[in-house]
């Protein structure tokens, strides 16, 4: 296959393909986040307890980081583009059968789906952003991408909770159907073809999984690994207990944790492309530092919270959202930079599979602590708190080890340029 030659991105081409890639992970977090608000009228459903609602975050989240694992055989053997379109109607087609589940075990088996599909996206995104913008600006250009975190908190769950309250939890799942075709058909016309990667051409199938086992065990990739891993468990032990801790633990209504994830949603927006850009700025290791030992004390204090009214939960919840998904601005961007350009693609997803596992084993084990006292009290979530605060002080020991990885050979890959402006020997 021979490639076509790098396409030259105008600004407004590249803020287009930026947004619209916003868009498309704005879908993949809502259809992960939406079912942790949907907790309490998904055990009521189903007649299920915290460690089965548990396992139903972590199945998702299993098939994820195993799909990104086996993405990383072939992610760079095809266009970036066709990988999108086909991977992204897949994931469509996944929620539409969330929403038809009629029973537990078939909700497991349709959230697999999701999971698998979901998983690759994320790596996608990440090789897109890595193929056309230079490192020097793949910080910002990351927290432009991030804020479909603050988009799914602010638009997203809310209205899925409203939904799911008014019409039953499935609904969400069908009007996120109806998104990513919106989505996808847009970005048929929008993304332009990225194959430079492949100017070396197909590896051997022989040579597959030698060579991903190589990656695996680089030096630089597995510190850079450990990162991704303890960031996701020390944040999935707390964050998908929330909404059944409030509304079991501290009689907050369903329909009200929608203005609770509105309120963290609408601060993130403000501060994902400003933490981007201090990224850019003062350093993707000490802007992750700085974020990460901040998000301590919300992490604390939500997992111990008092009873409070609540217009001060909705107060405070914009703390805990900036930080946690503010670490994982710099973190992101600095993957980018960890890999040679010709593995990029790989790289980046095995590293979402990590991202994956992670979030699977922080639910899994974050439930095991967890029991169902009188009612729906929830007990335990203090012990939670505790465990996800030394895994972030962990992440900030070690981030100081994660770097690039030396150059194994000089890959033969042409350098896309993202704008007129973008240096052309950048990666």
């Amino acid at each position: 296959m021979t490639p076509a030659t790098p396409v030259e991105l105008s600004e407004g081409r590249e803020r287009a393909l930026l947004w619209l890639l916003a868009l498309t992970q704005f879908t993949v977090i809502m259809d992960f986040m939406v079912m942790m608000p949907l907790g309490p009228q998904i055990m009521q459903a189903f007649t299920i307890g915290p460690a089965a609602f548990a396992t139903a975050v972590s199945t998702y989240s299993w098939c994820a980081g195993l799909s990104g694992l086996l993405a990383a055989t072939y992610i760079d053997r095809f266009d970036r583009k066709r990988l999108l379109l086909f991977v992204y109607i897949l994931f469509a087609l996944s929620n539409l059968i969330c929403g038809m589940a009629s029973s537990f075990h078939l909700l497991l088996i349709a959230r697999a789906f999701a999971g698998i599909t979901g998983g690759v996206l994320g790596a996608i995104v990440m090789a897109v952003i890595s193929d056309v913008i230079p490192v020097r600006r793949r910080g910002a250009a990351t927290g432009v991408v991030m804020t479909s975190f603050s988009m799914a908190a602010i638009a997203g769950v809310p209205l899925g909770v409203v939904l799911g309250a008014k019409f039953g939890w499935q609904t969400p799942f069908y009007l996120l159907t109806a998104l990513s075709v919106l989505i996808w058909a847009i970005a048929a016309r929008l993304v332009p073809a990225l194959n430079s990667h492949l100017t070396k051409g197909p590896t051997p199938v022989a040579q597959i999984l030698p060579d991903l086992f190589a990656l695996i065990r680089e030096p630089a990739h597995l510190r850079a690994f450990a990162l991704t891993g303890v960031t996701m468990i020390s944040a999935m032990m707390v964050i998908p207990f929330i909404s059944p801790v409030l509304v079991g633990n501290h009689g907050v209504a369903p329909q009200e944790v929608s203005w609770i994830y509105l309120a963290g949603g609408l601060a993130t927006l403000f501060t994902a492309r400003l933490i981007g850009r201090l990224s850019d700025r003062y350093g993707k290791h000490n802007v992750f530092r700085y974020v990460s030992l901040f998000s301590i004390l919300p992490i604390l204090f939500i997992t111990h919270l008092p009873d409070l009214p609540l217009l001060a939960i909705i107060a405070f919840f914009p703390l805990f959202m900036v930080s946690i998904s503010g670490r994982s601005i710099p973190m992101q961007a600095l993957m980018t930079t960890v890999p040679e350009p010709a593995r990029r693609g790989a790289f980046l997803s095995v590293n979402a599979s990590i991202q994956s596992i992670g979030t699977g084993l922080g639910a899994w084990f974050g439930g095991l602590l967890l029991s169902k006292g009188t009612g729906a009290e929830i007990l335990g979530y203090g012990m939670n708190g505790w465990f996800a605060a030394a895994l972030t002080v962990l992440g900030v020991l070690w981030v100081h080890r994660v770097g690039a990885a030396k150059a194994t050979s000089t890959p033969a890959v042409a350098k896309p340029v993202a704008s007129p402006a973008a240096d052309p020997s950048a990666p």
